[in-house]
């Protein structure tokens, strides 16, 4: 078989480049455009089959949000960088449910029931109020506490999401217990005499997740979680970086198709547009090589329809019920 590894790439593109010396271009400097190309350009170029996948995270009881952060210890740190889409289906502990990237439509299903509750009466001195929410538990990120003051202009403070009451705030405790409802505030001078102390929440029942939001790198559940799930779907990701020297691509037929690639990359580095056009026949031929098992593999799929979950025989009379 012939070598396909990330040294037959770099020789493949020193002779499609005309760049055979090291002083016209480094292995280090090829090797960027290399995994360039492979990270970046390759899989908006092409979504293979062999680049779909499942992957898994886990619900926490009470919690709703997952984002797709960086911060280290996040179940789902990196997400946005290593995968690009994704798809149906989603299982939550093994049932299928329903997977939405439109916030309108979710939020039809799952509105935000806001309650309105009086949570203290100001006397024009005291600046810092506690007491209880009755309605519990409450959504992370939709707590908000109002008050006036004296001239009748409004204070606003807000949750942070992780149970710390922030906005125009005073020095002291401000937190809230999105379990038990109870709270401390203290607001950055005191609320008018004998003015309410408004508390607006988003109460909840927890229980098995049956839709899921994904939107702004945001995975939302509904039902909140009442405990611990594996949320399971299908995913597009990026292809694997080529750090060593005898590394080949996850596909060895792959290796052409990025030396082309980043040959192409070379080119346009150096605005020389008369080389890109010559080898831009072969590119898009390689393209189309790679993409073969990809088409093939799915003009097996059977095309989705609302009839496609019946079987049985055509006739109405037993239609879903299997055959005699």
């Amino acid at each position: 078989m012939a070598e396909s590894t990330l040294n037959a790439i770099r020789i493949k593109v020193r002779r499609l480049t005309r760049s055979p010396s090291e002083a016209q271009i480094t292995d280090a400097q090829i090797d960027e455009y290399i995994n360039t190309f492979v990270q970046y350009d390759f899989p908006e170029h092409l979504r293979l089959f062999n680049l779909r996948q499942t992957h898994t995270f886990y619900t926490e009881a009470n919690r709703d949000t997952y984002e797709t952060t960086t911060l280290p210890g996040n179940p789902l740190e990196d997400f946005k960088q290593i995968f690009l889409t994704v798809h149906d289906p989603v299982f939550v502990a093994g049932y299928q449910i329903t997977l939405s990237q439109n916030r309108n439509e979710f939020f039809n299903w799952w509105p935000f029931n806001n309650f309105i509750q009086r949570v203290g009466t100001a006397d024009g001195v005291l600046m810092t109020f506690s007491g209880t929410v009755t309605s519990t538990p409450i959504l992370r990120n939709h707590v908000t506490f109002t008050a006036k003051n004296s001239i009748g202009v409004s204070f606003n403070l807000h949750d942070d999401g992780i149970g710390n009451i922030i906005g125009e705030i005073g020095a002291g405790p401000n937190f809230i217990d999105y379990l038990t409802g109870n709270f401390t505030i203290t607001f950055v001078s005191p609320p008018g005499p004998n003015e309410p102390i408004w508390a607006e929440t988003v109460p909840y029942q927890a229980a098995q997740p049956t839709s899921m939001l994904f939107f702004n790198d945001i995975f939302t559940l509904r039902p909140v979680p009442d405990k611990g799930y594996p949320v399971q779907f299908e995913v597009y990701r990026r292809p694997t970086e080529l750090l060593a020297i005898n590394q080949s691509p996850e596909l060895q037929e792959w290796w052409q198709y990025i030396a082309y690639g980043a040959a192409k990359k070379v080119f346009e580095d150096r605005s020389d547009s008369d080389s890109i056009d010559q080898i831009m026949p072969e590119f898009k031929q390689q393209e189309n090589l790679i993409l073969r098992r990809t088409i093939v593999q799915q003009t097996k799929e059977r095309t989705a329809t609302i009839y496609t979950g019946h079987t049985g025989s055509n006739s109405g009379y037993n239609w879903g019920q299997g055959s005699f």
